[in-house]
């Protein structure tokens, strides 16, 4: 019974200074996953998911070194299934229902698929518009839920169905955000807010308006990418399948697959990433796109380059670490097929 007490002593010590020495190795281990690892080349990877902040840098990269391409890359995200009202506006859907039958002058039932960011007092209020005429308003909760209401009249006759988002507020405590996934007409019509509604901030006046024609966050890249001045014929979207786990592997298989698919001289390859990821955003592109390895560089952007990034932790760069030698595991095969 002593040696059993000894063996969980010495057990919990060894975990002990395991922890002590990530919390003193810190700097190092974020270094190490972060650094930067430049190529001459004249093909930009740019991740789609970084900020907005990150995507300006990207611009500047691909402007000051004269890239031919820039790909943005990303898979199909869960992160898009709802569209973010971040700021008091209009979410304006067209459902397009032209097409309807008449004689369906009846009693409708039009719901909206939404959330909230949070709950109490940073709870989202919205408005519901159809055709300019306010029908119903709402307060919504962090559960997805289908906030319902009742419109006579012809289908066809709807050109707009608004969401009006008006109680946007942001403290130490939170920031409140309304979530619209899509309008559901009589159980049988769904008008996501994909291809379907534009976003129009603060009044309706058609000045920061923008239209939801995405469905990636590597299409919503290039579009920020052109609205900064890039080619559009210089700029491309690469989306990968869905995927909740291997994510990083999933958009490079598509990056991979595209070139494959238009051919193009390959002088060499810079991935942007930022912080810890970019180290194992580098070997994942190194051993899939098949080009030789000293071809494809990284360059990292730090995680302090957008404030709604939280400050990195020591369970972070230990995360990071653990995810570094799985994906060192799963990446074998590339390696020896290269």
């Amino acid at each position: 019974m002593i040696v059993k007490r000894n063996y969980l002593w010495i057990i919990i010590m060894i975990c002990i200074c395991c922890v002590f020495i990530i919390i003193i190795s810190f700097n190092n281990y974020k270094s190490f996953l972060s650094r930067s690892n430049k190529v001459p080349a004249n093909i930009l990877i740019v991740e789609g998911w970084l900020p907005e902040k990150g995507i300006e840098m990207a611009y500047n990269e691909f402007i000051d070194n004269n890239y031919d391409l820039l790909l943005t890359a990303s898979i199909l995200s869960r992160d898009l299934d709802f569209f973010n009202m971040s700021r008091n506006g209009f979410l304006i859907f067209y459902p397009w229902l032209k097409t309807i039958p008449p004689g369906d002058s009846t009693s409708h039932q039009i719901e909206i698929v939404a959330h909230s960011k949070m709950d109490e007092k940073y709870r989202s209020h919205f408005n519901v518009y159809i055709n300019d005429s306010l029908l119903a308003e709402f307060t919504a909760d962090k559960t997805v839920r289908n906030y319902s209401l009742s419109w006579t009249g012809s289908l066809k006759d709807i050109d707009s169905i608004m969401v009006h988002f008006d109680n946007d507020f942001v403290d130490e405590g939170g920031d409140r955000n309304l979530y619209v996934r899509e309008i559901i007409i009589d159980d049988t019509i769904v008008v996501p807010y994909k291809t379907n509604s534009v976003y129009d901030i603060g009044k309706i006046d058609n000045k920061e308006r923008t239209p939801n024609d995405y469905h990636s966050h590597a299409d919503l890249a290039r579009i920020e990418l052109i609205s900064k001045g890039i080619d559009p014929n210089s700029v491309v979207a690469v989306t990968g399948r869905r995927s909740e786990i291997n994510r990083t592997l999933a958009s490079a298989l598509a990056v991979r697959k595209w070139f494959k698919s238009n051919e193009g001289k390959i002088n060499g390859i810079n991935v942007i990433s930022m912080g810890i990821h970019s180290r194992r955003t580098w070997i994942t592109y190194r051993n899939v796109i098949g080009q030789p390895a000293n071809t494809v560089g990284i360059i990292s952007l730090p995680e302090n380059i957008d404030q709604r990034f939280e400050e990195l932790k020591s369970v972070d760069i230990l995360t990071e670490m653990i995810s570094l030698i799985y994906y060192r595991i799963i990446l074998l095969p590339f390696y020896f097929i290269r």
